[in-house]
């Protein structure tokens, strides 16, 4: 059986239709699944988030929704948005990152339209996992998520969803198919087509264009 990363923040409504999707894989896949810390990742590589720049981020939620009616999957988008996902990710990593303590956070965020930021939201969630909400401030568990996300970063990862398979990444809902092709045949990223795209040298760059890690 093959062993894949999935590099996920509770924020990202993409990666939650894409959690919902991951069945799709061939059947002979183990999932490890990698909370980060998405804001540590656009950090790291200079980037603003879809829901950073307005029209983007009226575009972002259209399309999500659009995406999980297409695929049957409920989707309400919370309260507010952009929210602060600590809580939930060091809640996943208290759960050991069990897939189903993970459905049922990623349910509690993007099917209810509550309030992510309440107080009252994050101890309900606890209590339904059988967690004590004060593991959450655990410090190890704090570090656990920062060594998380830093390995992430090292390994390339820019952004959530992301599939690493063999060391290569697969961002992005939409990359999913390409991340199932590859997993039943390598080759895939081997023909010259690809080959060229791994050569291409960078022309023109605009001013200001490469963020710290650039």
């Amino acid at each position: 059986m093959r062993t894949v990363d999935w590099y996920f923040d509770f924020i990202s409504p993409f990666a939650y239709i894409a959690f919902e999707r991951l069945h799709t894989l061939p059947a002979d896949v183990r999932i490890q699944y990698r909370p980060v810390l998405f804001a540590a990742l656009l950090d790291h590589w200079g980037q603003k988030g879809p829901a950073e720049i307005a029209p983007k981020r009226q575009w972002t939620f259209r399309w999500c929704t659009w995406l999980a009616q297409q695929h049957g999957i409920a989707l309400r988008a919370p309260a507010v948005h952009p929210f602060n996902p600590l809580p939930y990710l060091r809640l996943c990593l208290a759960a050991d990152c069990n897939p189903d303590a993970i459905r049922t956070i990623y349910r509690a965020i993007w099917t209810t339209g509550a309030d992510p930021e309440s107080p009252e939201q994050h101890r309900a969630l606890a209590d339904s996992l059988g967690i004590d909400p004060a593991r959450t401030a655990d410090p190890a568990i704090k570090q656990a998520l920062r060594d998380g996300t830093a390995s992430a970063a090292a390994a390339g990862v820019f952004g959530v969803p992301t599939l690493r398979i063999d060391g290569e990444l697969f961002w992005g809902v939409d990359g999913m198919a390409f991340a199932a092709d590859f997993i039943r045949d390598p080759a895939v990223l081997d023909s010259p087509g690809m080959r060229a795209i791994d050569a291409l040298r960078e022309g023109s760059v605009r001013r200001g264009a490469r963020g710290p890690a650039g």
